[in-house]
């Protein structure tokens, strides 16, 4: 990070000359609309399909051109835009959880105001709780922050106008490109297979196989690196090669065929050993983070007394005075929320045990995806792990605070507050894990965080009043499965919400006391190992994260071993650069290439799935584009001959540094 001291108000004029200014009224507008754009398209696919992408780097490339035409841009004012916009990506990670208030029956649609204030109290308090941690994780924890350094890395190269910028643009457009035209082609036309999966049977045991064809997530495995990939492989391990073989030889989901049987087995229980593990290593994440995080504190309360402006410009973020303190009066909105939503079910203790849980338990919660954004980037981090562990965590805590005489009508209610509160915990941790990303992106071009930190708030109001009527008219088109809004709809045209039911059948079965608890007090155990395994290589300057062995259980294959490949193939490209004896100059030359490479890959395929999704919105139906009579294996090959070549013009590229002396960037 640059340490220069400029003048108080360099972030308005001092960089002026060099950047450009930051926050401007066509960016606020610009970035609005950005907002709402992407918040269309990822409540969409993420009510069908239960994934959400990261609208961080498209909203960079959106921002750039739009802002180019306008003329007289900067990498300051871009960057801005996209802080503001990334909002949208991030806010509707609520309906991972709030259409389960639809499935079980307590709403019958989203009310406006309810649905606006989850999202806004909950993302207001994620930008709160994110700036303390600001320097715990972003300043100081040495995490690498793969999609905000791709981030950074797309807004130096479109704005930079000497030889190097080209150089790297150029790059960096022909890997958006290729993955652009390689995700048409797979999840446009469908003439390409997505991925491929297999399962091998030996006995009654049933072992899964797979892999995903996808660019972007290659690009993202080469970004976190090789440590965190094998902890990745290491939980695919777990649950492909030992967790799902022996549930299925013990004869569980034996009236399944066995590809069915074992996918029955993972969601079922496996994730719930992953979800553990998670906990596990949550908790000891946080532990970690303890004296980093008052050390954050202990700096925000020292520069809030810094009333003559003497520290750096990229180095000032919102008073903490004023932060705690607009974090406290939150309670305020939030109880009036849990008051409005239980009606005369609930007293003043039941809300104020359930704004206490929200403020203590959302806190622990963003500090762990915070973590997991440094880790792995913002798309990979298991934003419905969280929300399974907190919907948990209150199924249990709330029929005691309910008591016994409540009845079946009370427990119903508690199953409803444990998906309430779970909504607001998971904005709150998915705004801060999107805060910290972009802060790390701001870090790395010069901006100023607390203009960052104000002008995701202004994002988080307009998704706010947008995701509510965006909700609604999804549910009325389609309907959800298991709960159409009124007779003689289609039930194959409803959205899966798939996320959500989940999240609402471990609600339900906590309180009615069905959930396999074995599994997660197994993932518990596992975890509680595989924590001192981190604590052990951390010793020996290694990064294993435990945390991160949980996500490759809980996650889907095909992600998991997909970003795998990338960390491995970062790997083999380090060591042939070693190898051969390349400078540190020429090894920084591929690095950079890699990198620009990598972020090219992010925005090209996260691009073309805003443009497939808008598309099936407007069609009314998925796959609104594929071609008819292309599937099965000659897909499966297709797609799996174009992804080796993908990888191996990765490789190469990554391999290999310039061989020109002009061409090192």
């Amino acid at each position: 990070m640059d340490q220069r001291t400029p003048p108080a108000d360099a972030g308005r004029h001092g960089d002026a000359g060099r950047h450009g200014v930051e926050i401007t009224p066509r960016g606020l507008v610009l970035g609005a609309l950005i907002t709402v754009l992407f918040m269309a398209a990822n409540v969409y696919l993420g009510l069908k399909t239960g994934m959400t992408f990261s609208s961080s780097i498209p909203a960079a490339m959106l921002a750039m051109g739009a802002l180019r035409l306008a003329g007289g841009s900067g990498i300051l004012e871009n960057n801005i835009v996209q802080t503001q916009a990334s909002a949208a990506g991030t806010l509707c990670n609520v309906i991972l959880v709030l259409p389960g208030l639809v499935l079980i029956g307590h709403w019958h649609g989203f009310p406006f105001w309810q649905t606006a204030g989850i999202t806004l109290i909950g993302g207001l308090l994620g930008v709160a709780f994110s700036i303390p941690l600001r320097r715990a994780l972003v300043m100081g924890a040495g995490l690498p922050y793969p999609e905000g350094v791709a981030a950074a890395e797309v807004l130096k190269a479109g704005t930079d106008p000497g030889r190097a910028g080209e150089r790297g643009l150029t790059v960096l457009l022909a890997g958006a490109a290729g993955a652009a035209a390689v995700g048409f082609l797979t999840g446009g036309l469908r003439v390409l297979a997505e991925g491929v999966r297999t399962t091998l049977s030996a006995g009654p045991a049933v072992f899964g196989l797979g892999s995903g064809f996808s660019l972007a997530l290659v690009g993202l495995g080469y970004l976190v690196g090789i440590g965190a990939c094998l902890a990745i492989l290491t939980g695919v391990v777990l649950a492909w090669g030992i967790a799902v073989p022996v549930l299925t030889a013990l004869g569980h989901h034996a009236d399944l065929a066995p590809a069915e049987a074992a996918q029955a087995v993972w969601e079922s229980q496996v994730r719930l050993i992953g979800a553990g593990i998670i906990a596990a290593g949550s908790v000891w994440t946080i532990g970690t983070l303890v004296r980093p995080i008052l050390g954050g504190v202990r700096a925000g309360l020292a520069a809030a007394r810094d009333v003559r402006n003497t520290l750096p410009r990229q180095e000032r973020d919102l008073p903490l005075p004023l932060v705690a303190g607009g974090a406290l009066a939150l309670a305020l909105p939030l109880a009036w929320l849990v008051h409005a939503f239980a009606g005369p079910l609930a007293g003043p203790g039941f809300v104020a045990a359930c704004v206490l849980f929200v403020m203590g338990f959302g806190f622990l919660m963003a500090a762990a995806c915070g973590y997991l954004a440094g880790l792995l980037g913002s798309s990979t981090s298991p934003i419905s792990g969280i929300g399974i562990l907190t919907a948990m965590a209150a199924a249990l805590l709330l029929p005691g605070l309910l008591g016994p005489e409540a009845g079946p009508e009370g427990r119903r209610f508690a199953v409803a507050a444990a998906l309430l509160l779970a909504a607001v915990i998971v904005t709150t941790a998915s705004i801060a894990n999107d805060n910290l990303q972009d802060l790390k992106t701001g870090q790395i071009v010069d901006a100023t965080p607390w203009r960052q930190q104000a002008v995701l708030v202004l994002g988080v109001a307009v998704g706010a009043l947008v995701i509510a009527p965006l909700m609604a008219l999804l549910y009325e088109a389609y309907g959800f499965v298991g709960a159409l809004p009124r007779p003689g709809m289609v039930p194959a045209d409803a959205l899966a919400v798939p996320q959500a039911a989940l999240i609402t059948q471990i609600a339900t079965g906590i309180v009615a006391n069905s959930l396999p608890w074995s599994m997660v007090l197994i993932g518990l155990g596992l975890g509680a190992v595989l924590v001192a395994a981190e604590a052990w290589a951390g010793r020996r300057g290694l990064r294993f994260p435990a945390l991160t062995v949980g996500i490759g259980m809980y996650l889907p294959l095909s992600v998991e071993v997909t970003i795998a490949l990338g960390g491995v193939l970062g790997w083999l490209a380090g060591r042939r650069l070693a190898r051969h004896g390349a400078g540190p100059e020429a090894v920084e030359a591929a690095r950079r290439r890699g990198v620009l490479l990598a972020s090219g890959l992010l925005v090209g395929e996260s691009g073309i799935g805003v443009l497939l999704a808008a598309a099936d919105t407007l069609a009314g139906r998925s796959g609104s584009l594929a071609l008819a009579g292309l599937a099965g294996a000659p897909a499966a090959w297709a797609g799996l001959l174009v992804f080796l070549c993908g990888l191996a013009v990765f490789y190469r590229l990554a391999a290999h540094p310039p061989g020109r002396a002009r061409d090192r960037a």
